[in-house]
């Protein structure tokens, strides 16, 4: 089981992939296969930090069977934290 700090540098990860993958396009989204690939974390790893994202309200999760993210998509509230996260760091 991932440890705190994990599993928000997953969820971080996964934010930023997302939202540079959709250039704050929020028509679009990623496969969770491609999240996967891009960030290496493991399966049940990556479903937590979708699961709690989609909770915050930051993203969108279609799900496959078995608890693997489909398609995962930055809500505009997702896009607002990360544009106002990019201008806080540069």
């Amino acid at each position: 089981m991932a440890t705190l700090r994990e599993r928000k540098t997953y969820r971080d990860q996964v934010l930023r992939v997302l939202y540079e993958a959709v250039e704050g396009n929020r028509l679009l989204g990623i496969t969770g296969a491609q999240l996967r690939r891009d960030l290496h974390v493991p399966e049940q790893d990556l479903a937590a930090a979708c699961t709690y994202l989609a909770g915050e309200g930051l993203i969108t999760v279609d799900w496959d069977p078995g608890n693997t993210p489909a398609m995962v998509t930055l809500t505009h509230e997702g896009i607002r934290h990360m544009e106002a996260d990019e201008e806080e760091h540069g």
